[in-house]
């Protein structure tokens, strides 16, 4: 999906959905591991957005209003960068 990036050996992937009816939104956090000496944010970020597109797709037909938003990171641990811990 995203050009020129290297190879991962993930350990670990995971996605949860949560609906939220008094909003009319479902949330979608990702968790990605490895044990390489690399992040692997890019990969919990494109689970996520995979996921959207995958709801996005189901609802079109409902709401042509349906649409995705707030895609970020909210943490990650390792990696060359070091930690980052964001606001919620």
């Amino acid at each position: 999906l995203i050009p020129l990036c290297h190879n991962l050996f993930l350990s670990h992937v995971g996605v949860t959905c949560a609906l939220r009816p008094e909003t009319s939104t479902v949330e979608i956090n990702s968790v990605a591991r490895t044990t390489g000496r690399t992040g692997v944010e890019m990969e919990a970020l494109t689970a996520c957005t995979v996921a959207a597109l995958t709801v996005y797709d189901m609802c079109k037909a409902a709401s042509k209003a349906t649409r995705i938003e707030d895609v970020v990171l909210l943490s990650k641990s390792g990696g060359k960068s070091g930690d980052f811990h964001g606001a919620v």
